[in-house]
């Protein structure tokens, strides 16, 4: 029997590949945008991909099943429920699949989404007991699934406890659990693990949301949430939809075409690390560094879907990637990349923009010793009402549209998070929006504050 799991780190999605080598057919179950992983896992095991099998209509990231349909043929394969504008076979609760020696039985777990379904895998040659089951989005190594992007949030808490206890708490505890996301995923809350796998008996004993009744289920569920992205329904649409199969062109451009796009009000997308972007950029464009997970789902945030994205990158393989990336969450308005990456922007002896970095200590010390310094706490509202540093002002990072009212944008402002990645993104929103003298605060955060021992700790908020 063939089984592996294709993850895509920068999403923290996890994607399969099951079949039966001896029968020669496989089947690949919630494919990502980048398909030829597949192709090559096929053809180095010797089976043909017929089957394509949605566990339901992703809102984080654009489906590859139009692409692998393209490059096989296969039957794509997605619950009734999800109104597929596509051709595709409907599955409901209880039908099976042949894979050879492996049946696939669909199991309708709503919640996260109501055409939500998970699969049975079961070895005939081993017995007619499931030995796994592919749990998508609904119960995750630690946690479970969001419920609040398709439906009203508290009726897809409901569902989701349902579907967790009617059907998945259902199975013996040695059926191993195979998640759809893993954690970094906005899919689901910060218990997700990031380890690969459980079972269905160590998740019922310690994952801390199966302990739950359904009222207390709800509360906890609802309490949790994050906002959502802005691009969830352009995603879901796209995965609806006429099938994609085409990725588009990758067009390099000269400093000189950068220029006149940014000019013409086209979002740069700086993608080297924040290190690099610190120390030299093209003014009025924004750090998000390639290097670190979650770069799609920020550049989601940021992107109007009107406006052109243009990336820059250390080089050409930066720009292309950062592409990608960017197709993988529903960006398709891409002009291109800066060919030659920032070496042929200084080359040409271009204009450079910098931030200044400071770490959380040195903040400190130059606080204490006078200097006027505003601060910008860019984390999340929960963060924030849980622990904030007195005087400073609060606009989550994705959400900076111009300078604060409530900072003078002549005067020094101190950009912060917990850990100094989303005050990168931040601190270049702010000086794109006009902000002198931008500090983007490196080495910690917020959470740091007090353990410098300073007079004027934080604010402590009950939960």
């Amino acid at each position: 029997m063939i089984f592996r799991q294709v993850t895509h780190d920068d999403l923290g999605c996890a994607s399969y590949l099951i079949g039966d080598d001896q029968a020669g057919v496989a089947a690949v179950v919630d494919p990502r945008l980048d398909v030829e992983e597949y192709l090559d896992l096929a053809g180095y095991m010797g089976v043909r991909i017929e089957h394509i099998l949605e566990t339901h209509n992703h809102a984080d990231h654009v489906s590859g099943h139009g692409r692998l349909a393209a490059a096989t043929g296969a039957l794509i394969h997605v619950h009734a429920d999800a109104e597929a504008e596509y051709e595709h076979q409907p599955l409901r609760d209880g039908d099976e699949l042949s894979l050879g020696a492996l049946t696939v039985r669909a199991l309708h777990t709503p919640g996260h989404r109501p055409e939500h379904v998970a699969f049975l895998l079961i070895d005939t040659t081993r017995g007619p007991e499931p030995w796994a089951v592919l749990t998508g989005d609904t119960l995750f190594v630690g946690d479970v699934a969001r419920p609040d992007l398709a439906i009203d949030k508290t009726d897809g808490a409901r569902d989701i406890f349902r579907s967790l206890h009617r059907q998945l708490l259902c199975l013996d505890d040695q059926v191993e659990v195979w998640p759809g996301h893993l954690g970094g995923s906005m899919c689901g809350g910060p218990g997700m693990d990031m380890k690969i796998s459980s079972t269905v008996g160590f998740e019922r004993r310690h994952n801390p949301a199966l302990t739950l009744d359904e009222a207390d289920f709800v509360e906890q569920a609802l309490a949790g949430l994050g906002p959502q992205p802005p691009n969830l329904e352009t995603i879901v649409a796209l995965n609806q939809g006429a099938l994609v199969d085409d990725a588009g062109p990758v067009t390099p451009l000269t400093a000189h075409q950068v220029q006149a796009r940014r000019d013409g009000a086209a979002l740069l997308v700086d993608v080297r690390t924040d290190e690099q972007f610190d120390e030299a950029h093209i003014s009025r464009s924004v750090s998000i560094a390639i290097t670190h997970a979650g770069f799609g789902t920020k550049l989601a945030w940021l992107a109007d879907p009107e406006q052109p994205v243009v990336f820059i990158g250390r080089d050409d393989s930066d720009g292309s990637r950062a592409q990608r990336l960017a197709a993988a969450v529903g960006i398709a308005n891409v002009a291109g990349f800066l060919h030659g990456g920032m070496t042929s922007w200084r080359q040409e002896g271009r204009p450079v923009d910098r931030l200044q970095r400071l770490s959380v200590t040195e903040l400190a010390r130059r606080i204490a010793g006078g200097a006027e310094i505003q601060i910008l706490d860019v984390r999340e509202r929960s963060e924030w009402d849980s622990e904030r540093i007195p005087g400073s002002v609060f606009q989550p990072w994705h959400d900076i549209g111009a300078v604060p009212a409530e900072l003078d944008p002549e005067q020094p402002v101190a950009v912060m998070c917990a850990s100094g990645q989303r005050a990168a993104t931040a601190a270049s929103l702010l000086r794109r929006h006009g902000a002198r003298r931008v500090i983007h605060v490196v080495d910690g955060g917020v959470g740091d504050w007090e353990r410098l021992a300073r007079p004027d700790r934080p604010d402590t908020v009950a939960p």
